[in-house]
């Protein structure tokens, strides 16, 4: 598993490599320099088990404040920086746990240097970030287009003008909106290093296609044992790249997620409020911390009996439903006391 062997790297009080969880990232999408809002989004992106935050860094003012809002937040945050070397050094003079740059367009060897420097004397890991969209003019002419053997030797050229610099705490993101050239990209950085992979598909798009994308190119690359950190790129809520990447490593065996809900597609033989009922449920056990499985399902044909495997569930009935146990039927009950049944069995779990 590459994973596993990765090298280590601590980005404020979250390591990532070397095996340890695959921890999660998300991005906010507010002024950084509204210290308030910013604020106020990484709280919700807390609650939502964002571990890792990002903030865009374009000026001095939103460098400058970094120092607030890391003392009131409790995940490591990361400055995204580009071009201007002098904002990477005051992001880290302000408090910044780590720092994205692209030390191909940070200003020459130089100003690369100055930023390592700041980078040692803080502590601070790098993340070296390449996208389709930033590849080198020769590195496009080499290979004919955006590729992701391109991609590889852009990022790994870059990691060397770090090493040149004697630093290696160094984190590597190499995306692509382009979803197979992302799993091509990841398999052939996989071979060549050992630093620890931030994968993500970048501009996937809205929530919905967004996440479409984003498990299909996750799923197979995270499936190989490659990637330490995540982040799943959605125009929306930030909130929702957190909800994503949690189900996609669920899904994975990479993450208990608390209780995770089935349910059944529905069709003709359906005959209460399923759909409203699955929405109910999910909300109902997102506030339990178990790791347990709950199926909603629509009638006896998807009862007790397809969802045996599931630890609690509801078959539903014509206007009634029945609770069940491990595939045991504990009770029937009319539609709108299923829910409340559903608690008290969760209640009762929950103290056991």
């Amino acid at each position: 598993m590459y994973r596993e062997h990765t090298k280590k790297i601590r980005i404020g009080s979250v390591t990532v490599g070397g095996g340890a969880p695959v921890a999660i990232q998300s991005m906010t999408n507010t002024k950084t320099q509204d210290v308030t809002a910013t604020v106020e989004q990484i709280h919700r992106l807390e609650d939502a088990g964002c571990e890792i935050v990002r903030c865009a860094v374009p000026d001095m003012e939103a460098a400058a404040a970094l120092r607030q809002i890391r003392s009131h937040i409790h995940i490591p945050l990361v400055a995204d920086i580009h071009f201007d070397y002098k904002l990477a050094i005051a992001a880290m003079e302000n408090g910044a746990d780590k720092i994205r740059i692209n030390p191909g367009n940070i200003g020459g060897p130089d100003k690369v240097r100055a930023v390592v420097e700041s980078a040692k004397r803080f502590h601070v890991p790098v993340r070296v970030g390449v996208n389709s969209g930033s590849l080198e003019r020769e590195l496009l002419k080499k290979y004919g287009g955006v590729t992701a053997e391109g991609l590889v030797e852009s990022a790994l050229e870059k990691v060397r003008m770090l090493e040149a610099c004697d630093f290696y705490d160094i984190v590597i993101s190499i995306k692509s909106s382009d979803v197979l050239m992302s799993v091509r990209a990841h398999e052939l950085l996989a071979r060549e290093s050992r630093y620890p992979v931030h994968v993500g598909i970048t501009e996937a798009g809205t929530v919905l296609t967004g996440t479409v994308k984003s498990a299909v190119g996750l799923g197979i690359i995270l499936y190989q044992g490659i990637g330490d950190t995540i982040r799943v790129s959605l125009t929306g809520d930030p909130v929702e790249e957190v909800r994503a990447a949690k189900r996609i490593l669920g899904c994975l065996g990479l993450r208990k997620t608390g209780v995770e809900v089935v349910s059944c597609p529905t069709c003709g033989r359906t005959q209460i409020d399923l759909i409203g009922l699955a929405g109910q449920v999910e909300s109902l056990v997102s506030g339990y911390d178990l790791d347990l499985k709950v199926a909603v399902m629509g009638c006896a044909v998807n009862g007790p009996g397809e969802a045996r495997e599931a630890d609690l569930g509801i078959a539903g009935g014509h206007g009634e439903g029945l609770i069940f146990r491990k595939g045991q039927i504990l009770r029937k009950l009319p539609e709108d006391a299923l829910l409340g049944a559903l608690k008290e069995e969760l209640d009762h779990w929950k103290q056991g």
